[in-house]
């Protein structure tokens, strides 16, 4: 479980608003009538509880919409402002945040990370090599993830009797509950309780690339000790507040939960109410409407207009990876061959396709935009879809690929608007 859909997937793999002219028409457009009616169509295949989307722009968001249900037991409608998690889609805040604390004079990403950090770290097999920022980024730092990253599910509250189901196991009691500090302290130092020279790679930092979430959150850490405030309060005043994403936040004591969404082990199943002790690597709370502000901004960045950094730090944020070979390339599903080397916690595909996927107990999140057309899609699930159920597999790539399709006709219907 922990972050293996998300690892699947990459084996397959101030915000301006629209005016209320074109939010009229695009709401009452035969573009919009049928891409809901399709989606419609595809829910009923009826492998997915509750999923919504968005398609968006350098100008805003197109097209939001839920299908299904947030809460099946109680006939609770998922709607574009339904929040949950999202899994390693929270990735790209601390890649935002890390340029904007690189911006503010508190960091550099070619600095050591023992620079920042209240114990040491260091690989085992290559002492002498320092680990990097710009290594946790680029998931070259040669630290994994094991079984021990799994003490960082803990339950909101104990399991009761008809929840002792044998994958529920999994999660940790309440009472487990610690710090992001203490988690990677025990982790990742040599006297840590968890220690083990298999959290490492035998390799030199930087030599080898392979994707981490304990690397992700150590770099969250990072910024709290630099800016001297959490994590959660750093990015609900560089990102969250700033782009109005008045719905989204980390911690559920923090935000209005009441449109939280019930989380699926299936179709039947619910998994009991959990949290992330790593909560930077994949426990950000959002809706599909707030998140298409979020994405609206990157699409801006990327070309220059954005508000929450500056133009060179979207430029490194990127990457600007150069993609010129197209010949083999699954344009309708670029998570097929979404790569996370080059940007700053921001993935790349074929075809100018930037963005992030994230999957976690019960979730399934993809977030990607094309910097060509400049325009981008969401899509947020509460039902787990595990790598061997195929027919989730190819509801899921359908309802992608739907939007993906309705995305360009949207690009071209604002083109044609535009002369």
């Amino acid at each position: 479980m922990s972050k293996l859909l998300s690892f699947y997937f990459l084996l397959l793999i101030s915000c301006q608003s629209i005016s209320e002219k074109n939010e009229t028409s695009l709401k009452n457009s035969p573009i919009t009538d049928s891409l809901t009616y399709q989606l419609n169509e595809l829910y009923q295949l009826g492998h997915i509880n509750g999923f919504s989307v968005a398609i968006t722009n350098e100008e805003g968001t197109l097209y939001e919409q839920g299908f299904g249900y947030a809460n099946v037991h109680d006939s609770i409608a998922y709607t574009a402002e339904t929040i949950q998690t999202v899994g390693s889609v929270s990735k790209t805040l601390i890649g935002i945040s890390l340029l904007k604390a690189q911006e503010m004079g508190l960091l550099h990403l070619d600095d050591p990370i023992n620079k920042h950090l209240p114990f040491q770290v260091e690989n085992p097999y290559s002492p002498n090599v320092p680990i990097t920022i710009r290594h946790l980024v680029h998931h070259t730092s040669t630290i994994i993830d094991t079984d021990n990253y799994n003490f960082s599910y803990v339950l909101d509250q104990p399991l009761s009797e008809k929840d002792t189901v044998e994958v529920f196991q999994f999660f940790q009691p309440p009472s487990s509950d610690i710090s992001i500090l203490e988690f990677l302290k025990k982790t990742l130092t040599i006297d840590g309780e968890w220690y083990s020279k298999d959290m490492f790679i035998d390799a030199k930092p930087g030599e080898k690339n392979q994707y981490s979430n304990t690397g992700a959150t150590l770099a969250a850490l990072i910024i709290e000790q630099v800016a001297g405030v959490s994590f959660s309060r750093f990015t609900k005043s560089h990102i969250i507040t700033p782009l109005n994403m008045s719905s989204s936040g980390w911690l559920k004591s923090e935000i209005d939960t009441h449109q939280f969404s019930q989380l699926y082990m299936n179709k039947e199943v619910p998994f009991p109410s959990y949290h992330l002790v790593t909560y930077p690597d994949g426990g950000f709370i959002t809706s599909s409407d707030n998140l298409g502000k979020y994405l609206t901004e990157l699409i801006k960045g990327y070309h220059g207009q954005g508000t929450l950094l500056q133009t060179e730090s979207y430029v490194e944020l990127f990457g600007q990876e150069v993609q010129t070979d197209t010949t083999s390339q699954d344009a309708e599903n670029p998570i097929m061959q979404l790569s996370y080397k080059k940007g700053i916690f921001m993935g790349f595909a074929p075809q100018h396709f930037y963005g992030h996927t994230g999957g976690d107990p019960g979730v399934v999140a993809l977030m990607l935009f094309n910097s060509e057309t400049k325009s981008g899609q969401i899509f947020i699930s509460n039902t787990d879809i595990d790598g061997e159920n195929k027919e989730a597999i190819e509801q899921l790539f359908s309802i992608w690929s739907t939007l993906n399709e309705y995305r360009v006709k949207y690009s071209n219907a604002k083109t044609l608007e535009k002369k």
